[in-house]
């Protein structure tokens, strides 16, 4: 999975303060691997291919393709955070990697029609005002033949217990109402069919916190934000956070949201 944390620079200006992001839920490796693994499989690269990660971070799935493509192939991230991409381009130099980073973002991706074998956008599309524009260029960059897979999280399906249900979902619906698209996951297949692209299959995952953390850091911000905006009093706030420790002493928390892996080709 990609290993990025969420920057102000990274995303539409206009969506800076809902950044929100799966990994603040300090998933389980097993979850993240799962879906990973899902990922690697549908795309399939072979030697010689190209491969292109969308929002790469500082480049662990880039170097994960070059080695899949080998000598002969071409691995490229594409990562607008310039610290993030001056990181993924010394880690390359110091593995030895063919993989290679480029400025950009999903809105413009520096290449020409027809470029790539596969592509990989993961947890990027929660954060665009205009996704749509996104799937237009994932389309636009690939081969006939090329695949893709599109990966985020819909945050409706969040859950969080144990806690007063009415304060849990207060929390919940502010996590819904800060972040900038917080249904993808379940729009990923209509954005990609638009742009031309033809929905092979759809995976998901639950990505769950570990269940005796508590709150974790998600929630304890979420908590704040909605007694900020007066849908939760701070003594609601407080009794929740003290539940979730109080529970996660016994491994009884549960705190998850679903991920939505799509998978579609370009004919």
């Amino acid at each position: 999975m990609t290993d990025y944390t969420p920057r102000p620079d990274r995303f539409d200006r206009a969506g800076q303060p809902q950044l929100i992001d799966a990994h603040d839920l300090e998933v389980t490796q097993p979850g993240v691997r799962a879906l990973g693994a899902w990922t690697h499989e549908r795309l399939g690269l072979r030697p010689g291919d190209s491969a292109l990660d969308i929002g790469s971070g500082t480049g662990s799935e880039v170097f994960t393709f070059a080695d899949a493509v080998g000598p002969r192939g071409t691995a490229v991230g594409v990562e607008p955070d310039p610290d993030l991409l001056a990181s993924a381009t010394r880690r390359a130099t110091e593995r030895g990697s063919t993989a290679t980073f480029v400025s950009g973002d999903a809105y413009g991706l520096p290449f020409g029609d027809n470029t790539f074998d596969a592509v990989l956008c993961e947890r990027v599309f929660q954060h665009l005002t205009a996704p749509a524009r996104a799937a237009t260029e994932i389309a636009r960059v690939l081969r006939s033949g090329g695949r893709a897979v599109v990966v985020d999280a819909d945050w409706a399906t969040a859950i969080i217990h144990p806690g007063v249900p009415e304060v849990a979902r207060a929390v919940i619906d502010t996590l819904i109402s800060s972040t900038t698209n917080p249904f993808s996951g379940r729009r990923l297949a209509g954005l990609l069919t638009d742009a031309g692209l033809t929905v092979d299959e759809i995976g998901s995952h639950a990505l769950v916190q570990d269940r005796t953390i508590g709150a974790g850091a998600l929630v304890n911000r979420i908590a704040d934000l909605a007694v900020l905006r007066g849908t939760v009093t701070p003594e609601a706030r407080d009794q929740l956070l003290t539940d979730l420790h109080e529970a996660a002493a016994r491994g009884h928390t549960h705190i998850s949201v679903t991920v939505f892996a799509t998978l579609a080709y370009k004919k």
